[in-house]
């Protein structure tokens, strides 16, 4: 699907949710209903949601809110047949009756009314990007599941329209980059990272102090729960992405009963703590460096060793490109974007070409695509949100100390990104002014319809176990997991057979024999 062209959805920065990888992870049990299998797709069963039923709110929500009807207009930004409107929903669950909090939604309806089965809603990942810019780019790709859904995005709550996050300048962000090692080695690098880090928390304090504190997957999945109901849906029918699938299941855990037809592909690994995520992640990329290094005819030592040197050189040199430089850690994100598809691997040849000849541009270009980079030097917003969602969430706040204890493993792991990624877990949410939620999110869904879970063996950034764990919390008979064996961030779109897999359970409630494997 296009979005593994479009890399700018996810961040490299976000291991405590957007990615992970273990070893050894046992499989959920199949249903009764769902018989094992091992290879192609077999039987089928169906699942029922009931579009026609009567949509019942959260209880405990004012009429002020259950009540409301989205006065769908044209969108500013998309023209054709996209339609924008706003519901506002509680600043804080706990006090429903309290604060409001404005989020954007965006539509375009069924083009097969007479076949409609309801509203189909996406959240495709980061967190912090935005539903209502990506949907209308991305909709080419789901034209046929447009024809009987409504296909709809929204921005969560702290994300762009929906009272966005903002933590920094664009000038500060841009010094940032170049002037805090992402790897530092020495007592001074050390108090630089931390000092950047609780910097930005501090900035997030000043400019968002009001939303960060409700701005957990919890509150976003309470959220997508109003939306189904003003949306006049019994059950929620949804699409999640990479951090779109920690969202789906927190829905499915806090609202089983309201399950439709829910797919999760990309998926993030709910048992792992933040140490988890960033090992998992360190799997994850070597994986996929290493088949990239093999594909090029190169063995992925050989590969590793060449790209080490480079690094290793930006870090005592960085490379100057106009009034800008390639750091490592620019140099890091640069090669990491590219493992996010097969298509861009050539992508990483040439630009490995470059830098180790003097250039550093082609590297640098492909690390602003990934931090949201304009050539005018403008950032957009997504990272402030993409911090502030997942420090909302995590409990946890990882010390120096701790990241040096996991330096010598995560190395050992992948020499390329082990450090960075080891290192990240101490200044993720370094000096973060609100506590986080939970060590874990909750994901078992009792009771819950099935849930397509997809995984793909060579996903970079959320690994193939997360997928099979996520399956397992789920819960026997929820979680039916679907194995795609193939390269790259996301499944549908890319796998023909992942493909028509999701569209046969979302256009016909087929659900597909868990174990399915594609490829």
């Amino acid at each position: 699907m296009s979005i593994r062209r479009r890399l700018t959805v996810l961040a490299l920065g976000g291991v405590l949710v957007t990615g992970c990888t273990s070893t050894g992870s046992p499989t959920a049990a199949p249903s009764p209903a769902t018989p094992t299998s091992g290879s192609t797709s077999g039987g089928t069963s169906s699942a029922a949601p009931s579009p026609d039923a009567k949509s019942s709110p959260a209880p405990g929500l004012p009429a002020s809110l259950t009540g409301q009807r989205p006065d769908w207009q044209r969108c500013d930004d998309w023209g054709g047949d996209w339609r924008c409107a706003t519901v506002n929903v509680p600043l804080d669950h706990a006090k429903p009756s309290g604060a409001t909090l404005p989020v954007a939604l965006i539509r375009k309806e069924a083009t097969d009314p007479k076949r409609r089965i309801g509203s189909l809603l996406f959240n495709f990942g980061g967190p912090g990007g935005s539903g209502v810019d990506m949907l209308p780019e991305l909709a080419g790709d789901y034209e046929e599941l447009g024809e009987r859904y409504d296909l709809v995005s929204f921005d969560p709550r702290g994300v762009s329209r929906s009272s966005g996050v903002v933590c920094r300048t664009d000038a500060e962000q841009a010094a940032a980059e170049t002037r805090v090692d992402a790897t530092p080695d020495t007592p001074a690098e050390e108090a630089a990272y931390l000092k950047d880090a609780a910097d930005f928390a501090a900035g997030c304090a000043r400019r968002s102090g009001k939303v960060i504190p409700y701005t957990t997957t919890t509150a976003t999945a309470r959220d997508l729960d109003l939306i189904r109901h003003v949306l006049g849906d019994a059950k929620l029918h949804y699409f999640g992405i990479s951090y779109g699938t920690q969202l789906g299941g927190t829905y499915a855990h806090l609202f089983p009963k309201n399950v439709g037809r829910l797919v999760l592909d990309a998926v993030v690994d709910p048992t792992a703590d933040s140490a988890g995520h960033a090992r998992h992640q360190t799997v994850g990329f070597q994986r996929a460096l290493d088949n990239y290094a093999k594909s090029t005819g190169q063995t992925p030592k050989a590969a590793g060793a060449r790209i080490t040197t480079l690094l290793a050189a930006l870090d005592r040199r960085p490379l100057e490109v106009g009034e800008r430089r390639l750091t490592e850690g620019l140099a890091i994100t640069g090669i990491a974007v590219t493992l996010y598809s097969e298509e861009s691997w050539p992508l990483l040849t040439q630009a490995l070409r470059a830098a180790e000849s003097g250039d550093g541009a082609p590297l640098l270009r492909l690390a602003d695509a990934y931090n949201d980079r304009d050539p005018q030097g403008r950032y957009s917003t997504q990272s402030h949100s993409q911090r502030a969602i997942s420090c909302a969430d995590s409990s946890e706040r990882p010390t120096p100390a701790r990241a040096k204890e996991l330096l010598p493993e995560f190395r050992r792991l992948s020499p390329v990104f082990g450090a960075f990624l080891a290192w990240d877990t101490a200044g993720w949410c370094a000096g973060w002014p609100v506590e986080g939620e939970a060590k874990t999110p909750a994901a078992s869904a009792p009771g819950a319809a099935p849930v397509l879970v997809v995984g793909t063996t060579g996903d970079p950034a959320t690994p193939y176990e997360g997928a099979e764990r996520m399956a397992e919390e789920l819960g026997e008979g929820v979680g039916i997991l679907v194995t795609n064996k193939g390269e790259g961030h996301g499944a549908y779109g890319t796998s023909e057979c992942v493909t028509e897999t999701v569209d046969a359970y979302l256009l016909d409630g087929k659900v597909p024999a868990y174990g399915t494997t594609c490829g």
